[in-house]
C-alpha cells in the first residue's frame, strides 16, 4: 500500500488567535476536498482552541508544537498529552532542531515526550537532522541512526503505530537552503533502514518520513516526488494561506 503523504504546518512562535482564524478562513477553501494528503496545522499553544475550532468538520487536523512526558506537574511552561487532547488536537511535533538547540532538548528527553505522546493516543511527529557541521564532516549518517536510536528506545512497533518521522537537516531550516531531492531521499533511507532495524521490516515500510527544510511551492512537487518521501515539515512557508495552499497542493 503507498504511503499517504502528511503536510504539516509548524508555525513556531506567529500568531495570535485572531490572525489564526484569519488563517483559516482564507485556507480552508483553497484545500476544500482535498483527500490525497493529510493536512496538519500545528500553531502556538495559545492559537490551539482558535484552530480546532476553525478547522472542524474540515479536513484539516492540528498539532502541537511540543509536549511534556508528565500528565501533570511542576513544570512550568511545559503542556501535557491530557491538556492537547481536551482540546482536541491529533498531532504533536517533538524534538524539533530548535528546541534542541535552544532550550537544551536532547535525544533522551526527546524519547520521553514521543512515548508520552504514542502513550495518550496522539500522532507524534519526530524530528532529526544533522547541523552543517556534520553534514561536512560526513556524520550525517551516524547523526541521524543516533537520534532514531534514542528516540525510538523502548518503544515496541505496536505502540509506535501512530509515529511519523521528520528528517530536517538543521542547515536548511528558514536559511532558504534545501537538501535536493537526492540528498534528502538517500537520509530518509537511512531512518527507513534504522526503523527496520528498530521495529521490523513490515513498519519501517509503513512509516511516514517527512522532510522539512525550506519547503516552498516552488520545490514541494519535486521533493514529494521522492519514493522516500512522504510528506513535509512546513516553516516560513506555512504562514501564508495560498503559500501552504500551494505545498499541499504540490
Amino acid at each position: 500500500m503507498p504511503r499517504k503523504k502528511l503536510i504539516a504546518a509548524n508555525w513556531k512562535m506567529y500568531k495570535t488567535p485572531e490572525q489564526t482564524l484569519a488563517f483559516f478562513r482564507d485556507f480552508l477553501p483553497l484545500v476544500s476536498g482535498h483527500r490525497r494528503d493529510e493536512i496538519v496545522v500545528c500553531p502556538p499553544y495559545t492559537d490551539l482552541a482558535a484552530a480546532v475550532e476553525a478547522a472542524k468538520a474540515s479536513n484539516v487536523a492540528v498539532g502541537g508544537q511540543n509536549v511534556h512526558w508528565k500528565d501533570e506537574g511542576a513544570f512550568t511552561g511545559e503542556i501535557s498529552a491530557s491538556m492537547l487532547l481536551a482540546l482536541n488536537v491529533t498531532h504533536v511535533i517533538v524534538g524539533h532542531s530548535e528546541r534542541r538547540q535552544y532550550f537544551c532538548e536532547t535525544d533522551d528527553t526527546v524519547s520521553l515526550r514521543l512515548k508520552a505522546a504514542l502513550e495518550a493516543g496522539l500522532t507524534p511527529i519526530c524530528c532529526v537532522g544533522e547541523v552543517l557541521e556534520e553534514r561536512e564532516a560526513g556524520l550525517t549518517d551516524d547523526v541521524l541512526r543516533r537520534q532514531c536510536v534514542r528516540a525510538f528506545h523502548s518503544v515496541s512497533a505496536k505502540k509506535a503505530a501512530k509515529l511519523v518521522v521528520a528528517y530536517e537537516p538543521v542547515w536548511a531550516i528558514g536559511t532558504g537552503k534545501t537538501a535536493t531531492p537526492e540528498l534528502a531521499a538517500e537520509a530518509h533511507a537511512v531512518i527507513r533502514r534504522e526503523a527496520t532495524e528498530i521495529f521490523g521490516e513490515a513498519f519501517a515500510s509503513s512509516l511516514r518520513i517527512l522532510y522539512g527544510g525550506s519547503v516552498k511551492p516552488e520545490n514541494a512537487s519535486a521533493l514529494m516526488a521522492e519514493e522516500e518521501i512522504d510528506g513535509a515539515l512546513v516553516g516560513g512557508a506555512s504562514l501564508d494561506p495560498k503559500s501552504f495552499a500551494g505545498i499541499v497542493k504540490y
